[in-house]
Formats: C-alpha cells, structure tokens, sequence
C-alpha cells in the first residue's frame, strides 16, 4: 500500500473510532503513533516529543488559558443577571424585547467568555424561563438561546480564532479584526429576524405588560451604567490593546483576567470558593485544548509526512477542475457536515489543516477562510446528533420543553447562519476592510501587529529531522 493511500486510511480510521465514542485527542495520537511506525519505526516516538515541546513552547497558546480564567470569573460574578435585567428594560417597547435582551446579553457576555457551553446554560436558567413565562413559543425562545450562545466562536476574543491562528501560521489580532464585523452582522441578523417574528406573527413573542415597558429613563440609564457600561469597558481595553497592537493576545488576556477579578470583586460576587472553581475549569479545559492540541499536531504530522494531503489536492485541483469560488463552497460545504457529528475543536485542528496548504493554489487569504470557517461553526452546535447547544439547553430547560422543540427552533438561525455566510462570499470586505484598514493603510500601518506566528503554523507540518532507522 502506498503513503499516500496509507494516509487516506489512517484519516477514515480516525473519523470512524471517534464515531464511536473514544476520547478524540488519544484518539490522534494513537493514530499518529500507530500508523507513524508503520513507515518511521521508532523515530515516531522521537516525532512525539518534538511536537509535543512546540505545542508547549507556543506564546499565542498561552492566552488560552486566560481567557478561559477570564470568562470564568464573569461567569461567577453575577455579571449576566444585571446585563440582562438592564437590557430588557432598555428594549422593552420593542416587539420581542425579551428575545432581543436575550441576543444582546449573549453577544456581549459571549465576547467576556468565548464558553459556549457556559453561556447558553447560564442564559438557559435567566432568560429562557422568562421568555416561556412571557407566552413566547418555545421554539423561538430555544433557537434565541441557543443562536445567541454560540456567538462566542465567532465574536472576538474567540479561543477558536486563536487555535485557527496557531494552526495557519496567521496572525490572531488580524483574525479577531477580520471577524469583528461580520460577528456583529450575525448578532444583528439574528436580531432583525426576532423583530421581523414578533411583528409578523405576535402570538410567538407577546410584548411585554404595560408596567414593565414604561420604566422611568433615569432607572434604565443607572441599570445600564452599573451593569453594561463596566463589563463593555473591559472588554473594549481588552479587544483595543489586541487590535491597536498594544498588546499581544497573551498580555491582553492577562489583562482581562485581572480586569474580571476586579470587575467581581466590585461587584462583591467573588469569594475563594467562587476563585478556586474558576481556576480548576480553567486548568481543566486548558488541558483539554492542549493534548488535543498535541494530538492534532501528531496526526497531522504523519498524514504530511505519508503524503495524505497529496491525494486531497489533486481532488480538489485536478480531478474536479474547481475554481476559487467553487473550492470556497465545498470546502464550506464539506465543513458544515462535518459540524453533524464532530464538534468545532475536531474540526479546526484536524480537518481545516488538511484544506490549508489549497489556500495558496486557489488564492484565498486564510484570514478570510478562517473567518469563513467561524461564521460555518456555528451551525455545528445547532444541527444534530451533535447539536451541543440544543443538549446544553435541555439540560437547563423545563421538562415540557422537548429536545425535538429545540431542535426546530435552531433551525431558522442555521439558515440565516448560511445567509451570513453567503453575504460574505459576496461582499467579502465585510471581513478583510478593517484587517486591511488598520494594518496594511498608511493610516493603520504604523499599528504594530504584534500577534505573528511563523509562517507555516501547524498545518500539514514538513518532518523534523529524526534519527536514522537502524
């Protein structure tokens, strides 16, 4: 059997073990390990350590694990209740108020925490049964919670955007400038639908009782100043340092996660018991990232090393004869699907890699596809067997509410997700003018991007110089 076809095997062996249940980053490295000795004998064991120290020794990797602290400490603050109860005043003469406080809590909140998980339960507890007890259709009211959650893969500081930087060789402040406005088009598209629902068909989303839209202006303005206006502000520095080249995503991220320490402590919310959780899920969940980091690392390593990409490439460039605009849609396409049964951390580490190296030959920017592959991601927590936010928010929910409701209601925010995704291809400065504007014009040129990483990444690695067989 040759290398390349070695390789094709070695990815569907992959893809059918983790189907069925097996830990995903053992799984890699197994896979690595098992088919690397096949051609490198015991010199894969030496390609183990070596890119295991990389994944370890990478600065971006490091802001990771603030950010996730960060997101954390807010979660514990008691942060989201006061956001909520101030946005929900302030929309309140508007027609599906609380569905539209609902999105606006998730976009700021998801920008303070990048946790889907952690947004959408935590949303799932505060707005969700608020929507039901207001008379909203309970579909509606799921895909609202469940679209508004996943907002934090997309919207800047997104600890995918920082793993997709780490794996192309791109830079991260480029990348959250790129994703910046097309993550608040999604918001507002999101936003704009709710409105268009409530006004068309009022019945699944009833306004608000009279007592409750006439709050005085002073009362909502206060609201606002002690509940929005602090967090809003940590996360501008935090964002204005990474995007004016202030600060690396690792400096700016310690910063925001002393900013969340001071921003609880304000808010008298935050005690040992509250810090000592927070520091265990950060360690637990960095962990995670990094070995599954690691496991990428290896896997991809081997599948270059045995030629894989090879048999990919002349798929797509000469067995299909695709064009720009035709490898953007498979590649999409193929992603999307792969959003059915794998969750988004498989997919950016492990299948993304294998597209990268087609980026140059098709002459895509991989800021762009990178924000393309972020704005596609999230449909892969809304569409099943592996919808995790319909799962998280069952969990939460009322037991009247079924899964299969949840499921129907994400449905309408995957298509404007795909919506999203076409007025991109269409208008892409959406993503590349403000990346372009602040690095690459005379005006923006002297903003330092301080967030390269070497060119080459982690995507599709060229082999180490190992030892020789025996």
């Amino acid at each position: 059997m040759s290398d390349p076809v070695l390789g094709m095997v070695m990815l569907g062996s992959f893809i059918f073990i983790i189907l069925l249940g097996f830990p995903v980053a053992f799984t890699l490295m197994a896979m690595g390990i098992g088919f690397g000795y096949l051609t490198l004998e015991m010199r894969i064991f030496d390609l183990l350590v070596q890119r295991t120290y990389a994944v370890m020794a990478n600065d971006v990797l490091i802001s990771v694990p603030l950010f996730i602290f960060m997101g954390y400490v807010i979660e514990r603050a008691n942060i989201l209740d006061r956001l909520f109860r101030s946005l929900q005043m302030a929309s309140g003469g508007l027609p599906g108020a609380l569905a539209l406080a609902t999105l606006a809590t998730c976009a700021l909140f998801a920008t303070a925490t990048g946790i889907v998980g952690a947004v959408v339960t935590l949303m799932g507890l505060l707005a969700f049964p608020a929507m039901l007890r207001a008379g909203y259709d309970p579909r509606l009211a799921a895909g609202v919670t469940c679209a508004g959650g996943c907002l934090g893969i997309l919207i800047p500081p997104s600890i995918m955007l920082i793993l997709y930087g780490a794996t192309s060789g791109t830079s991260v402040a480029r990348l959250y400038a790129a994703a910046f406005f097309p993550g608040l088009g999604l918001a507002l598209l999101y936003m704009l639908y709710v409105l268009a629902v409530a006004t068309l068909r009022p019945a699944m989303a009833p306004r608000l009782p009279v007592e409750e839209r006439n709050v005085p202006v002073m009362t909502i303005l206060w609201s606002l100043v002690t509940s929005f206006v602090p967090l809003a502000a940590l996360i501008g520095a935090v964002l204005g340092a990474i995007l004016f080249g202030l600060a690396t995503p690792s400096e700016a991220a310690a910063m925001g996660a002393l900013g969340a320490i001071l921003l609880a402590l304000l808010y008298r919310a935050l005690d040992f018991g509250k810090l000592k959780e927070s520091v265990f899920l950060t360690a637990r969940t960095t962990a995670m990232v990094c070995w599954l980091f690691v496991g990428a690392y290896i896997f991809t390593s081997v599948f270059g090393y045995l030629g894989g990409h090879h048999i990919i490439e002349n798929l797509f460039v000469e067995q299909l004869s695709l064009n720009t605009v035709t490898f953007l849609i498979l590649t999409q396409f193929i992603i999307f699907l792969l959003g059915w049964p794998l969750e988004w951390s498989e997919i950016v580490l492990i299948f993304v890699p294998i597209f990268l190296p087609l980026l140059d030959t098709f002459g895509v920017d991989p800021i762009f596809f990178g924000v393309l592959v972020a704005l596609n991601l999230q449909t892969s927590f809304m569409t099943p067997p592996v919808a995790m936010a319909a799962y998280y928010l069952k969990g939460v929910a009322p037991p009247q509410v079924r899964l299969t409701q949840i499921f129907a209601g994400c449905l309408p925010f995957v298509g404007l997700v795909v919506l999203a995704m076409a007025l991109l291809y269409i208008f892409p400065g959406i993503a590349t003018w403000l990346p372009s504007y602040l690095y690459d014009t005379p005006l923006g040129g002297p903003v330092q991007d301080l967030m390269s990483i070497p060119e080459g990444g982690f995507a599709v690695p060229e082999m180490p110089d190992l030892p020789p067989l025996n």
